[in-house]
């Protein structure tokens, strides 16, 4: 019976980690679409965002069930609560894709991001993906000092975010209202995509030695 328990619990890890690949998936073909007006890439992650949101269901189901029938204590429970949290965190960074995704379909078949930006926003998707990616390895192998690094490694995300604001409130800037929105909303998913995998990162710490960051928590 414990046997069939911590096999239980171990598959809320493996779900987690799935849900990091497909978080790193739809953040690379989100960026895809945003920058080469790739319609079909925006579906796909569109589309795709459901798989995330099955495994979300999947995890809060199973964390629900085990603490119903077993009544865990301790590093039991911190395991179940931290793996709902982080699956919340996961599905959120998804839906962040979904919108980049979505700005790239409405803007179609013209590229929602005006050419001297283009740099910024790629810099931007892969930074992003260097955090989920990162995020995956801390859940896999539990290993806290990479989780640490992911803060510092969001300073990045945040310094870009910046740095295309500052273009768009440049004198210079002479493009119209819609690929200022456009750009200003993109900055902001892609800036959000990194919080919640920094979230994930300290979820992580909290379970391993049960002390939790600072600022663990931001605005969803």
């Amino acid at each position: 019976m414990r046997d069939t328990y911590h096999e239980e619990l171990d598959a809320l890890s493996t779900r987690l980690v799935e849900m990091t690949r497909l978080a790193r998936h739809a953040i690379a073909r989100a960026t895809t679409a945003l920058l080469d007006a790739d319609l079909n890439a925006a579906q796909e992650v569109i589309s795709g965002d459901e798989r995330l949101n099955v495994l979300n269901e999947e995890i809060e189901s199973s964390t629900f069930d085990l603490m119903a029938r077993q009544q865990p204590v301790a590093q039991d429970l911190r395991t179940i609560i931290t793996a709902l949290h982080m699956s919340g965190d996961l599905e959120r960074m998804g839906d962040h894709a979904v919108h980049i995704a979505k700005i790239a379909r409405r803007r179609h078949p013209d590229s929602a991001i005006p050419a001297e930006l283009r740099s910024i926003v790629l810099e931007m998707g892969h930074q992003a993906e260097l955090l989920v990616v990162k995020a995956g390895e801390v859940v896999a192998n539990r290993d806290v000092e990479t989780a640490r690094e992911l803060d510092k490694d969001d300073d990045r995300m945040d310094r870009l975010r910046r740095k295309l604001l500052e273009r768009i409130l440049s004198p210079n800037w002479q493009h119209g209202v819609e690929p200022t929105m456009d750009v200003t909303l993109a900055g902001r998913f892609y800036e959000r995509f990194g919080d919640h995998a920094v979230h994930v990162a300290d979820h992580l710490v909290y379970l391993v030695t049960g002390e939790r960051p600072k600022d663990s928590y931001g605005e969803g």
